[in-house]
């Protein structure tokens, strides 16, 4: 009989959650470079391009791929004739292992987690409780997927029960634009189909662990209704030209995923779930030899890519820069950012909101006017970092408060990621304002820009504090110039028809 001892277990969860923070899957390297190869959309392309080069300095150096390293997913399959040397549950030696993953002295991972959702929402400081789901099969040995799933991915789940009758592929077709560039495209899609509303939910979350093979598929040929899916939604949800971080591009999925079920007659379960281009999952067995062990890919994995500044590159001067200066910036400008600015997100936001409402004002030592704000909650430093990894955070849901922060604290400018909602672009041209993004998924590469940073504001909030960075050369596209017209409206639109072009062509 198979023992799993406590300590294995615990100590492969924190190994295997240490090792997906730094690491892209093998396949997801290959994919992405592939990707990077035939993009044809010049922002699409330098967008992956940042994120395998963020990849590559984060296997080297051993830190978080992504500012956001995710809330714990675990699936775990257990074999029926496996005995446990153990005194707590399966769900306790996991949060014990993210709880020591994530406050691991040499890697710190950003804890993202709040206890009581709908209450106080305080953070519980080491991204516990970890979200598990356990299944008792047949075998002598204990089976484990485990992944760091971002909000940004995680917030653009959807679900819906259609009749039999209902096209799937147009629900699914219909809802991708619809979920925006939160998401940080390039990724896999994964849906579930069947069951109930809750097990169509979990087929979808637990089909993004599996490798990436859709050209293995294409190459072979499906067999079954559900590659046959897979197919026919990887060839149409890239046709419609959302490329990466949604700048208008060839490549919006990597791969699609289809798992299935037996349902109701009555019924057709759906559910769709992005992966991000910080996908991080891995897979390994415990069969009571001893601990996981995880083998990084190699350096020449990786493709060897080296970003040029393109020729109409402007370098900005955050300190000086001026309103009558942001009016000649255009949807799709590269721009080099250097100077200072403040960070905040949701809670910081939320509390300005609060203060405004009592009457009351900002702190002394806060203040937004003529200055630009970035959407970020980063990782700790480690030894000589001046800021961990500090990757934008997704700017929609700043939407609701973006009128205030124009017209209330004299901000000048945002950035962030993917698009704005019809309110903030509303705000934005009202105040004559602008909207950039930086990366989703280059958070490393990005916090090399950064130069010094302090907190200035609201410090019990954690990683959700407000703090000022120095930058220096910091690399965002603009989204929505002081018009309101946005590069995630214009990029896709051109895409698509580019895209329908080629296809004609191609016939």
């Amino acid at each position: 009989m198979t023992v799993i001892s406590k300590k294995d277990f615990i100590d492969s969860i924190a190994d295997a959650l240490q090792f997906i923070a730094c690491y892209h899957p093998k396949d997801f390297i290959q994919a992405m470079s592939a990707a990077y190869d035939k993009e044809q959309s010049p922002a699409a392309k330098d967008a992956i391009a940042q994120i395998l080069i963020n990849s590559r300095m984060c296997a080297e150096d051993q830190r978080p791929i992504c500012q956001d390293t995710g809330i714990v997913n675990v699936f775990i399959k257990v074999g029926m004739s496996v005995q446990w040397d153990s005194d707590q549950s399966i769900e306790d030696m996991v949060n014990e292992g993210v709880r020591r993953a994530y406050t691991h002295p040499d890697n710190v991972l950003r804890a993202s987690i709040v206890d009581d959702p709908i209450g106080t929402r305080k953070n519980t400081g080491d991204n516990t409780p970890a979200v598990v789901h356990s299944e008792v099969v047949l075998g002598d040995k204990v089976e484990i997927h485990i992944a760091a799933k971002g909000a940004g991915s995680e917030n653009k789940a959807k679900f819906t029960v259609l009749n039999p009758s209902d096209n799937l592929v147009d629900w699914i077709l219909e809802t991708i634009p619809k979920m925006g560039a939160g998401w940080c495209p390039p990724g896999m899609i994964g849906i579930g189909v069947g069951g109930t509303a809750e097990k169509a939910m979990l087929m979808a979350k637990e089909s993004l662990m599996a490798p990436i093979d859709i050209h293995d598929l294409i190459a072979r040929g499906p067999v079954t209704a559900s590659e046959k899916l897979r197919l026919e939604l990887f060839e149409k949800i890239n046709q419609l030209g959302i490329g990466a971080q949604g700048l208008g591009g060839l490549t919006t999925v990597l791969d699609v995923k289809v798992n299935d079920y037996a349902t109701h007659a009555a019924s057709l379960p759906v559910a769709l779930i992005p992966n991000c281009a910080a996908t991080r999952h891995c897979h390994f067995v415990l069969d009571g030899s001893g601990p996981a062990e995880f083998t990084p890919p190699a350096l020449s994995d990786w493709p060897d890519i080296t970003r040029h500044i393109a020729a109409n590159t402007r370098h900005i001067n955050l300190d000086t820069v001026t309103a009558d200066d942001i009016q000649s910036w255009l949807p799709g400008d590269t721009l080099l950012l250097t100077g200072r600015l403040l960070t905040g997100r949701d809670a910081a936001h939320k509390k300005i909101a609060d203060l405004f409402a009592n009457g009351q004002t900002l702190p002394d030592n806060l203040d937004f006017k003529g200055r630009f704000i970035y959407y970020v909650g980063p990782v700790d430093p480690v030894k000589n970092e001046v800021v961990g990894p500090a990757g934008p955070t997704t700017a929609t849901r700043m939407d609701k408060f973006t009128d205030m922060m124009l017209g209330q604290t004299g901000l000048l400018g945002m950035i962030g990621k993917a698009e704005r909602g019809p309110s903030a672009i509303a705000a934005i041209k009202k105040y004559r304002s602008v909207s950039l993004i930086a990366v989703g998924g280059s958070a490393y590469l990005v916090s090399k820009a950064i130069k010094s940073a302090r907190i200035v504001a609201f410090e019990e909030l954690g990683m959700e504090a407000i703090r000022e960075f120095t930058v220096e050369n910091m690399p965002v596209t603009v989204a929505v110039d002081s018009l309101g017209q946005s590069v995630h409206e214009s990029g896709p639109k051109e895409w698509r028809q580019n895209i329908a072009d080629i296809a004609i062509y191609k016939k």
